[in-house]
């Protein structure tokens, strides 16, 4: 049995940049959302934040829903 370990490591390096990034985006929407709730707290309106949080959490959607797709392929 002989293992590819540039393909491994490809493989991992890929999966740790998708990890970080999707949490990343994650932790936005949650701070987009805060910042919405914060505003309505104030009297104001931050429709902005919460717009870019629901564009967040869809692009989060997106790309679990595009990984599925990809397992069942």
């Amino acid at each position: 049995m002989k293992i590819d370990w540039a393909a491994l490591g490809s493989v991992f390096g890929v999966s740790l940049v998708i990890t970080v990034a999707l949490v990343a985006l994650f932790t936005l929407g949650i701070v987009g959302l805060s910042r919405q709730e914060r505003a309505a707290a104030q009297g104001g309106s931050a429709g902005l934040a919460a717009t870019g949080a629901y564009a967040c959490f869809a692009a989060c959607a997106a790309a679990v829903g595009y990984g599925i797709y990809l397992i069942v392929a």
